[in-house]
C-alpha cells in the first residue's frame, strides 16, 4: 500500500477499515489467541512494524502467516455466507484481501471478528530499554536474561 490509504467495506457498503497513509507492504501475524488476532505491517519487518490491525474476538481466520502487498476489499456475499455458516451468525467485521504469499498465485485472506482497531505506532521486534512515547515492544520480546 505505497502512499495510499487502504479501505475495506462490508457487503452493505459500510466502511470496516481504513489504513493510515504509509508503506504497508510487508505483513505478518504478530499475535493470535482466542480473544485477539494482531497483524503487523511495515515497509520492512526485520526490526519493527508501524501499523497493526487488531481483530477482537476472531471467529474465522483464513490468512497466510506472512504476506505482501495486500489489496483489501469488501467480502463477497459467498464469503459472508461461508463465515456465517461456520460460526452460526454474521460477525460484526469481515475483512477480505488478496496478497502475495510467495506462491505462483495470490493468496486470499478472510478474517471475521467481533471488532477491529487500526493501531499506528512503532513496535520493535527486538529488546530496547528506552522507548519513546507511542513506541512499544512486540509481545514476544523479552529483556536479556529473562
Amino acid at each position: 500500500m505505497t502512499g495510499q490509504s487502504a479501505r475495506s467495506f462490508d457487503c452493505e457498503g459500510r466502511l470496516v477499515m481504513q489504513l493510515p497513509e504509509g508503506s504497508w507492504w510487508d505483513w505478518d501475524i504478530v499475535d493470535w489467541n482466542a480473544g485477539r488476532l494482531r497483524l503487523g505491517a511495515g515497509s520492512d519487518l526485520t526490526y519493527h512494524h508501524d501499523v497493526e490491525l487488531v481483530f477482537s474476538d476472531p471467529v474465522f481466520v483464513m490468512c497466510p502467516a506472512v504476506f505482501h502487498d495486500p489489496v483489501f476489499r469488501a467480502p463477497t456475499p459467498d464469503e459472508v455466507r461461508l463465515v456465517s455458516r461456520q460460526v452460526g451468525e454474521t460477525p460484526a467485521v469481515v475483512v477480505a484481501f488478496e496478497a502475495d504469499a510467495g506462491g505462483s498465485e495470490l493468496a486470499s485472506g478472510l478474517i471475521a471478528a467481533g471488532g477491529l482497531d487500526v493501531v499506528q505506532g512503532v513496535v520493535f521486534r527486538y529488546w530496547r530499554r528506552d522507548l519513546a512515547d507511542g513506541e512499544r515492544l512486540a509481545p514476544w520480546v523479552r529483556p536479556p536474561g529473562a
